[in-house]
């Protein structure tokens, strides 16, 4: 297996490629993509997940997106992280309300040994238990770390680059892109599927973007899951006073996504609510197959459950569970 920190970044001529498709007449792009969509998935099969933030708040990154920074001043409070039960009490309410997935997120730099890890091992073992898909996001990871969450049964770790690797010092400047690429090879070593994606909107150039779609494309094995966040701009963040993206561009990175990463899960993910009904649509056309449900994703609003309801019956999809009403 070949780890992309061990390898070359992706080169000029293959971004370019990506470039180009991504700059197809939309049209065509989205065309191009669901063919490819329905070749690799059930086009109805819209995979819902939850997201819960296990610890939050008191991160000593300096992401410029992200309200639960220590070092922005935003209404987020830091919370000691929730214990074993009340998780695996969500993960039950998640589960019979339809979620097939259940994300745990903690608002670490990189996870430490000790009763808190021991604890996330714990949550993962449960939640799996459940007969559910278990994914966290803890942070950067050692070997051993990603070797003992393997153990613990855990389905997928998500770790997103946020960007390509020209535009990440725009981002953050308390960690390195390496860092990034280090946890990446750490969890594909320990087996477990990858959940790798980006942020739109954060100021970044389109070449960016698929900058870095074209590196986790090109990973040995390509990620499992891919999701694509729209920037949701939240005061008291460096990057708060960023106007919301043009959707289109949403939609262009889904169905570039989908080309480039055809088995992967293309997961819209923060930001859908922005979309609107219509948008939303058109991405799951290009290839988006999964979502987030629930009233907050970590510290951020989401989109509510009649709201999805009320998309569902759009596409005419039978309501699950969650949607039920």
């Amino acid at each position: 297996m070949v780890s992309s920190s061990q390898a070359a970044l992706p080169s000029a001529q293959r971004i370019e490629e990506l470039l180009a498709i991504y700059e197809l007449p939309l049209l065509d792009l989205v065309y191009r993509a669901a063919t490819v969509h329905r070749e690799q998935h059930d086009p109805h099969d819209i995979q819902q997940a939850a997201l819960l933030s296990i610890k939050t708040g008191g991160c000593p990154e300096n992401c410029g997106y992200c309200p639960q920074s220590a070092r922005h001043d935003t209404d987020v409070n830091a919370q000691r992280m929730l214990s074993v039960e009340t998780v695996l009490s969500a993960a039950r309410d998640a589960q019979a309300g339809g979620a097939t997935r259940f994300c745990m997120g903690a608002a670490w730099r990189n996870v430490r040994d000790g009763a808190d890890f021991d604890a996330v091992l714990a949550m993962v073992r449960g939640v799996r238990e459940l007969g559910m898909e278990a994914c966290a996001t803890l942070g950067m990871l050692t070997p051993e770390q990603a070797q003992r969450l393997a153990e613990a049964g855990l389905t997928a770790y998500n770790h997103n680059l946020d960007s390509g690797p020209d535009f990440y010092p725009e981002v953050v400047s308390t960690r390195r892109y390496e860092d990034r690429l280090a946890t990446l090879d750490a969890v594909d070593a320990a087996g477990i599927g990858l959940c790798c994606g980006g942020i739109l909107g954060m100021g970044e150039s389109r070449r960016d973007r698929v900058a870095m779609l074209a590196l986790l494309a090109d990973r040995t094995p390509q990620p499992t899951s891919v999701p694509i966040n729209a920037l949701v701009a939240v005061p008291g963040t460096p990057m708060g006073e960023r106007e919301q993206i043009d959707g289109l561009e949403v939609v262009r990175m889904v169905a570039t996504a989908r080309i480039a990463l055809p088995r992967a899960r293309v997961r819209l993910s923060a930001g859908r609510r922005q979309l609107g009904r219509d948008l939303q649509i058109l991405a799951f056309m290009a290839g988006a197959n999964s979502i987030f449900v629930g009233e907050k994703l970590l510290t951020t609003r989401n989109q509510q459950l009649d709201e999805d309801a009320a998309l569902f019956d759009a596409l005419g999809l039978p309501r699950t569970p969650a949607l039920a009403g």
